[in-house]
């Protein structure tokens, strides 16, 4: 089906539709003469994609960036990086450092002892 009749049958405008292209939120599907073509799998897509935005009321873009994340390591990098230094995100302790950590406590002078 085209993009009027799949928009209509989501419950939202066909330029909603090519907003969610743009941003990489429908699968990529065309048409020999360039048109889009929705099928079963198409509007699953966009339904889900619309649930999870009101799931955890995040917009169109927010839901594209998150799936960027997933799927760019550095850009996962980057925002983990971002998230541990404004304290959103704990770094992982290594086994070596947790090593490291009771040695030194271990090496410590406990109080009253000296």
């Amino acid at each position: 089906m085209r993009i009027t009749e799949a928009a209509k049958r989501l419950g939202m405008s066909p330029r909603m539709l090519r907003y969610r292209e743009a941003l990489g939120l429908l699968p990529p599907v065309r048409e020999q003469g360039a048109h889009r073509r929705f099928g079963p799998d198409e509007l699953a897509a966009v339904a889900q994609g619309v649930e999870l935005e009101k799931r955890f009321d995040v917009s169109p873009a927010e839901l594209a960036f998150a799936l960027r994340v997933l799927s760019e390591p550095t850009v996962a990098a980057a925002v983990r990086d971002l998230g541990i230094r404004i304290g959103r995100i704990q770094v992982p302790r290594r086994a070596l450092d947790f090593e490291k950590e009771k040695a030194l406590r271990l090496l410590r002078p406990s109080n009253g002892t000296r």
